[in-house]
């Protein structure tokens, strides 16, 4: 080949390269058309035996379809990943990795969306400079490992940034985390959250990048806490608070007025949002839990968000795993009757 054929030949490359990465950034959903396409999730698997041992999961393989066949469109894997990495290498264990591949590819399998969210965050509220090496390995580790997924595969950062997480290092934590991700993966689809544990009323505070428009940003709610959290053993002040009841218009109207906050947000800054947890905690009474679930869920909808319930099974459940059958009034109040 001589050296005018070897011209040619590099010019070929690079223009073939350009023309795969145009066709597959014109085949990758706009995070608004990724918000339609992930509707109604549900959090799942976070705190499941299977991480430790496979063989005793509580959530099996059928439980994707359940999920699929119960009107949800979304999981989002929570992932307790610092448990399982190596202290000194920080490499993640392969069982532990094994496992999630498992996840991913039976969500896919039922066509759900699979949001990769990283719930270390009570590490990161306590320790912050500690664990940054720990979130910049898992990502170095996950992101190439799932490069090749499809762009139903979205990655999280970090759940619910805290405390000692707080605007200031948490705008440097996930700006070098994205930097690691958009190495292997430069237009995936990438979720974001304000700190003070993805509190709306901080969401000014969250400064997402402007050359980077492949970025949802997530809020959770649980909002009045005294109600969603009354008996909450993990919560301070919460633990013997019971018979709180919710349902009145101001309280209604109040939810309305939170999200339409969140929505002025949304458009000022062009970014699509999720609501990635909310719900009511098992110990309050049920009808005032189905009333409150049933209201955010459909007022977050009636904005255009995506939502996933805080969570299938252990507590808040919408799935009783122990019977094999849904928690048919949280169920119903998330998937109303005629729409699954």
């Amino acid at each position: 080949m001589n050296s005018l054929q070897k011209v040619f030949s590099s010019i070929f490359i690079v223009a073939f390269l350009l023309l795969t990465y145009n066709l597959s950034a014109q085949d990758t959903p706009t995070p608004f058309e990724q918000i339609k396409r992930m509707g109604r999730g549900v959090n799942i698997i976070g705190y499941d035996p299977l991480w430790r041992d496979f063989d005793n999961a509580r959530f099996k393989e059928k439980h994707f379809k359940i999920i699929k066949d119960g009107g949800f469109q979304t999981v989002r894997i929570n992932l307790h990943a610092f448990h399982h990495m190596n202290e000194e290498t920080l490499k993640l264990d392969e069982t532990w990795l094994s496992t999630l591949d498992w996840a991913i590819e039976k969500s896919l399998e039922q066509n759900l969306m699979v949001i990769l969210d990283l719930h270390n965050f009570n590490e990161f509220g306590v320790d912050p400079e500690t664990h940054k090496p720990k979130l910049m390995e898992f990502w170095r580790q996950i992101a190439p490992r799932y490069k090749d997924k499809p762009s139903n595969v979205i990655f999280e950062i970090l759940n619910e940034p805290n405390r000692k997480l707080d605007a200031e290092l948490w705008d440097q934590y996930y700006k070098e985390a994205l930097e690691i991700i958009r190495e292997t993966n430069p237009i995936r689809t990438v979720i974001i959250g304000p700190p003070f544990w993805n509190n709306i009323n901080n969401l000014n505070e969250l400064n997402l990048p402007e050359d980077d428009h492949n970025i949802i940003a997530t809020i959770h709610y649980y909002l009045p806490m005294e109600f969603t959290h009354q008996g909450a053993p993990w919560v301070e002040g919460m633990k013997d608070k019971s018979g709180i009841s919710w349902g009145t218009d101001e309280e209604k109207q109040r939810v309305i007025e939170d999200f339409a906050m969140v929505q002025k947000w949304s458009e000022e800054n062009n970014r699509p949002i999720l609501l990635g947890e909310f719900g009511a905690y098992d110990k309050g009474e049920t009808k005032y839990r189905t009333a409150y679930t049933s209201h955010v869920a459909r007022t977050a909808e009636s904005f255009g968000w995506a939502w996933t319930y805080w969570q299938f099974d252990s507590d808040f459940i919408v799935y009783d795993i122990n019977n094999d059958e849904w928690n048919l009034p949280i169920w119903r109040a998330l998937i109303p009757k005629n729409e699954n």
